[in-house]
């Protein structure tokens, strides 16, 4: 009798121990960036993956990875879907080619003048149950969104409004964002945004929709493109933190749960901390004599968001996800009196 408990003793603490081991790590997951090792956007992702193994008590591991360190940047939903990652945090734009609705949602330009505009169309105004619906069918989950905000924009050259956008070489992300600066007269072309500095400085372009001020201004780009537009006129991206839906599908309610609330954090963070940095690196660069900000007047952008609005039913017509995309989005925006019908 005595020798059966202590047996039965034994094998519950060898299962509660290796129980506890189990739970220790229950998903040790890779995500890849689309931004490069350093970039102030990759830090603050990075911080983001270290909150969730303490948020989880680390059941839930995540390595974050720059941009191509195991696939291409535009490579990255397939990577997802395959396994070969698990998850990924990037522009939902660069996935334009596979359903014009990706490059819609992720950067109507012209729609939002601030990210919590845009985080409130997710939240209550069906963007993320569209963000879901577009998704799951290439294999991933919509866990949330989170954006670096408004952008700022880089040039070599003075820009004071959109007639000087005509010819000019500039690098904009797949998708809405190109359409709509191929119609105000520019150039754009696809490059990742790890080339945009090294482009910039070899004349391969002349502008770059990239991201915001302070981003750019620490990783040199004012170095090289003197006459930075701010505020941003143009763009705010959709930045996608997504992950392999069977592995979603895999994970107990508490754990789902944790993430849907991380990355709500994790974005008014990152607003949070890139705004504070765009306000001390704009007043560095305004005490620079050799760099000279351009703030366009309020006609030139009103002017700019006229030939964006214009280029969104185009977009739509190209898929029957885009048109759905563009019913909401636009339905949204008129309900909520930010466009008129």
């Amino acid at each position: 009798m005595s020798l059966n408990f202590r047996t039965l003793t034994a094998a519950a603490a060898m299962t509660i121990g290796l129980a506890t081991a189990a739970t220790a790590q229950d998903f040790a997951l890779r995500f890849q960036s689309s931004d490069p090792a350093g970039n102030p956007n990759y830090e603050l992702k990075v911080e983001w993956a270290e909150s969730v193994s303490a948020l989880t008590n680390g059941r839930v591991a995540i390595e974050m990875l720059p941009v191509n360190s195991i696939v291409q940047h535009t490579e990255t939903q397939d990577a997802v879907a395959a396994g070969i990652i698990d998850g990924h945090i990037t522009d939902t734009s660069y996935f334009t080619g596979k359903d014009a609705a990706f490059g819609l949602i992720a950067n109507p330009v012209g729609a939002w003048s601030s990210p919590y505009e845009m985080f409130a169309f997710l939240e209550y105004g069906g963007g993320n149950e569209l963000m879901r619906e577009i998704l799951e069918p290439y294999g991933l989950h919509f866990i949330g969104a989170t954006t670096p905000g408004l952008e700022a924009f880089i040039s070599k050259v003075p820009l004071d409004g959109v007639d000087d956008l005509a010819g000019l070489k500039m690098r904009a992300p797949e998708g809405l964002v190109q359409q709509v600066f191929a119609a105000a007269g520019a150039a754009p072309v696809n490059l990742p945004g790890s080339e945009v500095f090294t482009s910039l400085d070899k004349g391969v372009i002349d502008a770059a929709d990239y991201t915001v001020f302070s981003t750019n201004h620490a990783q040199g780009m004012h170095d090289v493109a003197t006459h930075p537009v701010y505020p941003g006129f143009h763009s705010m991206p959709l930045v996608e933190v997504s992950i392999n839906k069977a592995t979603w599908d895999s994970m107990p309610a508490d754990i789902q749960a944790i993430l849907e609330m991380s990355v709500r954090d994790f974005a008014h963070n990152m607003v949070g901390k890139l705004a504070a940095n765009d306000t001390l690196a704009v007043a560095e660069a305004n005490a620079d004599p050799n760099i000279t900000v351009h703030n366009w007047s309020a006609a030139e952008r009103a002017k700019f968001r006229t030939i964006a609005q214009g280029e969104w039913g185009k977009v739509a017509s190209q898929s029957a996800n885009a048109q759905r995309v563009y019913d909401v989005l636009t339905g949204y925006l008129v309900a909520q009196g930010m466009i008129s019908e």
